[in-house]
């Protein structure tokens, strides 16, 4: 691991520390733990947008799934 500086308001210090202290971790495991959360949700967000221009580019044809829609009936 590599040491980094940053720079952050003090409220925002003192709410990490305090929900690291509840949560029993430490303050650069904390944040390492939340930078990845926001990495994987930028990485979805993205494809989430590939996937929204993909169906703009070739839009779902009328009866594309029609064959599977007997498939989503729950059964009792």
């Amino acid at each position: 691991m590599k040491a980094v500086q940053m720079t952050l308001d003090e409220e925002l210090i003192q709410a990490v520390d305090q929900l690291s202290r509840k949560l029993g971790t430490s303050r650069s495991a904390f944040t390492r733990k939340a930078l990845r959360e926001a990495l994987d949700r930028h990485r979805i967000d993205q494809l989430e947008q590939k996937q929204i221009q993909g169906y703009k580019k070739h839009p779902v044809a009328p009866d594309e799934f029609a064959a599977w829609e007997e498939e989503q009936v729950w059964v009792e």
